[in-house]
């Protein structure tokens, strides 16, 4: 750790030596961040597993940080080249990644971004190619389907100032098959494990409205899922912000058996959103988003049901999802209200799963069961709001100290999923297993929660800001409906979070 970061100085020593005596601009930016952090985040007490055990196990407190540095090499507008890279999450204490005594990790330095941008000469025709950013059109509440680092090729044209085109291929995952399954005799390491997302993207903004219609293709080889989160809970090869066996699979029924193999060698995937805001109305403010989304079933699976015998599943996944905010700017802060509804589960494992599938959602309504704010410090969720339905009403950037801001936040979260799911999951702690690996919690029709937000943000000098948020979720579960899992010890609990983020920015 200590020779890659004496490596890493002297090489921007000697960029920046070079700076002046070539035509090559260097540009650095980057963001400290150190977080404390308390919490109850696990919404069961007690559920069976064998025999009867307490779920809460987690620690309670957290201590951690990361570092962010990007580096910018700008030859002219046409051409340049980025490198960004992540420096932890260290938490203190832990040996591995450097935070215990002697601070001697490894594993912490990862390369998050590396791209290149560049123009064909003399049009507006834009590239960027290598690990970048890659964030599916979205408005109220974040993209429901996709927003991650990803190695891609993008290519965007403006046609005037209104109308542009943007088209990109993806590979999420290639080469990651160990090749060893019982479908198969002999090593077929890397064979049929690839992804692909091929998407088109249309904005256009006009006076007063913004639309921007797009369509994604993709397809998944029938090894692509084999290995993945089969290494250890840090998913060796994936991404922290999701787990695809979650987010594509009919979760949480598919994953109390093995999947069975299929006579595909490829399988379809399809998405398409329709995201526009309204600001024409100014200071009112309206943005919706509508998506869909559907996954080819690739294999079926077995499940038991309780007091029904053995049943047979299909993987296919296919849903819905419409999410609408609405805000009117004052003063002293921006009032708003905002919804959502998905489609969920019918209660038939036969015909596959009626959440809308995703691959890295970012919901952002809220900051305890969303990615509203620094969720990085104790919870770095995902969410999708698939198979939820919800209503909130907020008031962000209140300001009545200079420099001092506040957000709060209340929100209802329902499901929608049929009460008889639950008969397929064997115990209630398939209800947390899913959320955090790329998947809101999931809700019958008898469930909800009650999440309550007050994030404060003080900007204490031009590049440091202090952030302070306090969360509670209040359970809602319905005792009699899981404890149809044939789970008699099921004990759920409240949720609650309290975080304090420095955060230094350059």
């Amino acid at each position: 750790m200590k020779r890659i970061c004496t490596l890493l100085l002297a090489a921007g020593m000697l960029l920046g030596a070079a700076t002046g005596a070539s035509a090559i601009d260097f540009k650095a930016k980057g963001q400290w961040l150190m977080g404390f952090a308390g919490g109850e985040t696990n919404p069961i007490y007690k559920s069976r597993d064998g025999n009867t055990v307490k779920k809460n196990t987690e620690d309670k407190f957290g201590a951690m940080q990361r570092v962010c540095l990007q580096l910018d090499a700008v030859a002219s507008e046409a051409l340049s080249g980025t490198v960004f890279f992540e420096i932890g999450t260290q938490n203190w204490g832990k040996a591995d990644q450097g935070g215990a005594l002697g601070a001697d990790g490894t594993n912490v330095i990862k390369v998050k971004r590396a791209y290149i941008d560049w123009a064909v000469p003399d049009t507006d025709l834009k590239f960027r190619m290598g690990i970048q950013g890659v964030a599916l059109p979205s408005v109220a509440g974040g993209s429901a389907i996709m927003d991650t680092d990803a190695a891609a090729v993008t290519a965007s044209y403006q046609f005037n100032e209104n109308v542009g085109l943007t088209a990109l291929w993806a590979r999420p995952a290639n080469d990651n098959f160990s090749g060893f399954d019982d479908r198969y005799t002999n090593n077929h390491a890397n064979y049929l494990d690839n992804m692909d997302l091929f998407a088109l993207m249309v904005p256009v903004k006009l006076d007063g409205f913004e639309i921007t219609p797009w369509v994604m293709y993709g397809m998944q080889g029938k090894n692509t899922l084999t290995d993945y989160n089969h290494v250890d809970e840090d998913r060796a090869w994936g991404s922290k912000d999701g787990n695809l066996n979650y987010s594509l699979r009919p979760y949480p029924a598919a994953l109390n058996g093995g999947i069975g193999g299929t006579s595909k060698t490829y399988g379809s995937m399809f998405w398409a959103g329709l995201p526009f805001a309204i600001t024409a109305w100014d200071p009112l403010n309206i943005e919706v988003d509508i998506n869909y989304g559907y996954v080819e079933a690739m294999g079926r699976y077995d499940v038991m049901k309780n007091g029904g015998g053995l049943k047979r599943g299909s993987t296919e996944r296919e849903g819905w999802l419409a999410k609408a905010l609405v805000e009117y700017k004052m003063d002293w802060g921006v009032p708003g209200i905002f919804g959502w509804y998905g489609s969920g589960d019918d209660g038939n494992v036969k015909n596959g799963s009626e959440r809308m599938p995703s691959i890295v959602p970012m919901g952002n309504f809220t900051s305890f069961l969303g990615d509203g704010n620094y969720g990085w410090a104790w919870q770095d969720f995902a969410l999708d709001y698939a198979g939820t339905w919800g209503i909130g009403l907020q008031v962000r950037d209140m300001s009545f100290v200079e420099d001092l801001k506040h957000t709060f936040r209340v929100a209802y979260w329902g499901g929608t999923n049929s009460t008889t799911m639950v008969k397929y999951m064997g115990s209630a702690s398939a209800w947390s297993e899913g959320y955090g690996n790329g998947t809101s919690p999931y809700l019958t029709t008898e469930d909800g929660l009650l999440e309550f937000n007050l994030v404060n943000s003080y900007q204490m000098y031009e590049n440091f800001d202090v952030n302070l948020e306090l969360s509670y979720v209040a359970n809602f579960m319905d005792n009699d409906t899981w404890k149809k899992a044939g789970d008699s010890s099921f004990q759920k609990q409240d949720m609650w979070k309290a975080q304090l983020i420095f955060a230094y920015s350059f």
